[in-house]
């Protein structure tokens, strides 16, 4: 007997999740950095013309698309124009790869939860995390030297997401965000205000928010505004076409949209507040300037937090305890949201139950990423994997998504606007077809041509060419043939 599609319970539901979606550990460990780098508060501006003219346009075409088709990506697109359910494919597979090294950083940020009790990493934080933890090696070539220490808890953070998909939509995705998201924003509130409180805690806040409007005139600023706002939102990747497959059909979906943009973009402000508010301590206590100690990625959370830690004094591993809290939940949401988008096509696809789809997607993806990312070169395959699917995989798939709908079959365009506008209390019009027309798609275009430029060019860091042919291209690779691959088989 077919297992009928599930729903949210509410439409509050969806929206816990789609912001648990969107809130991940890019909100804590790259937006404070980015806005940092490219002009403070002046970043600010850009940023928030990003989220109003890309980022919710965007998440409207997406919402629009899977709550029309009641569909993952590949049964959604393939509703609106046959041949783009190669398109739907591709986004699956992005998030098959970003699914593999999201579950390393998981671990690592689960581990340093323990760490922090009594600062396991000691007076060299950076040498405990690559040589003692990670255990990474200088060579170039990939080496499969097996770690334990990552092996086990890795396995229990498959373990706990698969347990969390297995109980659907309802009793496993829903209820997982009702309990983490609300954990979330209390823990990060209370980190905030123990940092806001440190000495020095304002000359981070002035480093953070001082705007220096000279930057403004760069354009790679405001390229750097509209990609963080896309891997932000999560548009683009199929999350929030699945997320929103299962919403009833009367939904306000530009009312949720705005509610999820917003809130997305509020704790990304209040992450660059605590994050900021630290490293100014860390700068007071060094008796350095702020810049000499901004970080951002791995090294932030990792490197440059660890040390603020450890000069903290009694209240160090509460503070530890709290930020890697804060990571390991806003990563596991995110986890939960990138394999639920396979997971839902392999439904619509081959009408598979729940258990079997998370079976085969959770055994299978957890198998490869439990055997690459418990190695020595865990850090060297985040890194390249990362790099290559950020810049290439979301970004081609988002350009073609909106390309299709708004140059190619502006028939599409007309149909889902009146879709929206049908159920929602906000109407869409003139201006949003100008942005998905016009706007976004030459910011994408001109960041994936740059980053095809520099990768062909220049390679990717000092990793050797076997390795980025490998894991970099061959990401790419990957996406592409199992979209064809898979839009080729038959319908069940």
């Amino acid at each position: 007997m077919l297992e009928t599609r599930e729903h949210w319970s509410a439409r509050s539901g969806f929206i816990i999740a789609a912001v648990g979606s969107a809130v991940g550990l890019g909100n804590i460990w790259r937006f404070p950095y980015v806005a940092y780098e490219n002009g403070g508060g002046a970043f600010l501006i850009p940023y928030l013309i990003a989220l109003l003219t890309a980022g919710l346009p965007l998440l409207f075409l997406d919402y629009a698309v899977g709550h029309r088709s009641s569909g993952a990506p590949p049964k959604a697109y393939k509703k609106l124009w046959k041949p783009a359910e190669t398109l739907g494919w591709w986004q699956v597979c992005v998030c098959l790869i970003i699914g593999l090294y999201y579950a390393g950083v998981l671990t690592w940020a689960g581990s340093y939860i323990y760490f922090s009790i009594g600062q396991v990493w000691g007076s060299d934080p950076e040498s405990f995390f690559f040589k003692t933890y990670l255990q990474t090696t200088e060579s170039k070539t990939f080496d499969l030297t097996f770690i334990s220490h990552l092996f086990w808890p890795l396995v229990g953070v498959w373990v706990g997401v698969l347990a969390i998909l297995y109980g659907g939509v309802k009793k496993g995705v829903e209820l997982s965000n009702k309990i983490f998201m609300p954990l979330l924003i209390v823990l990060f509130t209370i980190l905030v205000i123990q940092a806001v409180r440190l000495p020095g805690a304002a000359d981070g806040l002035n480093a953070f928010f001082t705007p220096n409007w000279s930057k403004m005139m760069d354009y790679k600023v405001w390229l750097a505004a509209y990609g963080h706002i896309f891997f932000s939102l999560s548009v683009g990747f199929g999350i929030m076409v699945t997320y929103s497959s299962y919403l009833k059909p009367k939904t306000n979906l530009t009312g949720s949209g705005l509610i999820v943009g917003f809130a997305n973009s509020s704790f990304e402000l209040l992450a660059g507040i605590g994050v900021f508010a630290a490293l100014g301590f860390m700068a007071h206590a060094a008796g350095k300037p702020v810049e000499e100690v901004v970080s951002g990625g791995i090294g932030l959370a990792f490197i440059a937090f660890p040390k603020l830690i450890s000069s903290l004094g009694a209240g160090a591993d509460f503070f530890g305890i709290l930020f890697f809290t804060s990571l390991f939940v806003a990563g596991i949401t995110s986890m939960v949201s990138i394999l639920e988008v396979p997971i839902a096509a392999l439904q619509d696809k081959l009408k598979w139950g729940r258990i079997k789809a998370v079976s085969v997607v959770g055994g299978g993806t957890g198998a490869v990423s439990i055997f690459l990312f418990s190695t020595n070169n865990a850090i060297k395959l985040v890194d390249i994997i990362d790099h290559f699917i950020n810049n290439l995989g979301i970004v081609s798939g988002a350009l073609i998504s909106i390309i299709m709908v708004s140059w190619f079959k502006r028939v599409l365009m007309s149909e889902l606007e009146t879709h929206i506008n049908r159920i929602s209390t906000i109407q869409l019009g003139k201006t949003w077809e100008f942005t998905l027309t016009i706007v976004t798609p030459v910011v994408l275009l001109s960041t994936l041509l740059l980053a095809l430029n520099s990768l062909i060019q220049k390679g990717y860091g000092d990793y050797s060419s076997n390795l980025l042919l490998c894991f970099g291209w061959g990401s790419i690779i990957f996406c592409a043939l199992g979209a064809l691959l898979m839009s080729k088989i038959h319908d069940r």
